[in-house]
């Protein structure tokens, strides 16, 4: 039988710090393994529940208390500008929005990093609810603008039309494409432009070999598993660097000046 849909409660994880490690499980579930080893978000990420618990958060099962979604965020500084949106997108946000806590800098807007539902509750409407989630918990800060670096869920199939186009095809609907960037636009996102180098991942040969389990043999440009663009391999430098793209997408917040 399908679920029935739930009530939610929010909270965050300096609410509930005890949810913390359930959490981060949850977040590490659902990435191609080679997103894993990007510098920023190896190095940086770790701090997001510590230094900016009040922007971490959890939907739960009002009935059960169950892990139902999570969301990260963080702080940052944006002047407003279209333009001023990092192309370096995830990489960008995390540096400065670590930055920003770390030199305890006024923050003026927030930048959405990931939203992750439980499996069983997947095809259940809750992205959007998580969605609204982060804007309210983004709302609490006192931040109008929420921005999101959007990883384009259905890129993969499409590893090779560039990024500016695909964001903007639509369906007969005049509803995009991209079922990600579709959900952030029923729940009144903004698409904005892309960002070509969102998070970049590099590593030796053997490396990429290892995390895609398939052979590269020579210098090229290869089309990978999950990958939303192609991996570009230097056999002679024993080097593949991967950048990925996203979707910049605005949130208004119901925080009112």
């Amino acid at each position: 039988m399908p679920h029935a849909i739930p009530t939610l409660t929010l909270v965050t994880a300096a609410e509930r710090p005890q949810l913390v490690e359930a959490m981060r499980a949850l977040g590490a579930s659902p990435w191609p393994k080679f997103l894993n080893h990007g510098a920023v978000v190896q190095g940086l990420w770790p701090y997001l529940y510590e230094l900016a618990p009040d922007y971490q958060f959890a939907l739960l099962d009002e009935k059960t208390d169950s892990l139902v979604a999570i969301g990260n965020c963080i702080p940052i500084r944006w002047d407003g500008n279209l333009h001023s949106l990092p192309d370096r997108g995830l990489d960008a946000v995390l540096q400065d929005g670590i930055a920003c806590l770390r030199e305890r800098a006024p923050a003026t807007a927030a930048s959405a990093l990931m939203i992750v539902v439980s499996p069983e509750w997947r095809g259940h409407g809750i992205s959007g609810q998580a969605i609204r989630a982060m804007a309210d918990v983004v709302a609490r800060q006192g931040l109008t603008d929420l921005v999101a670096p959007v990883r384009p869920t259905h890129k993969h199939h499409y590893p090779l039309i560039p990024i500016e186009r695909y964001i903007r095809w639509r369906r007969d609907d005049n509803l995009p494409v991209d079922p990600w960037i579709r959900v952030h636009e029923r729940v009144a996102g903004q698409i904005l432009r892309p960002a070509t180098a969102a998070m970049r991942v590099t590593g030796t040969v053997a490396d990429w070999e290892r995390w895609t389990h398939t052979a590269l043999p020579e210098t090229g440009s290869y089309t990978i598993p999950g990958a939303l663009v192609p991996v570009e391999i230097d056999r002679e430098r024993d080097l593949g660097e991967y950048n990925e793209p996203a979707c910049w997408i605005r949130h208004r917040t119901r925080h009112t000046a």
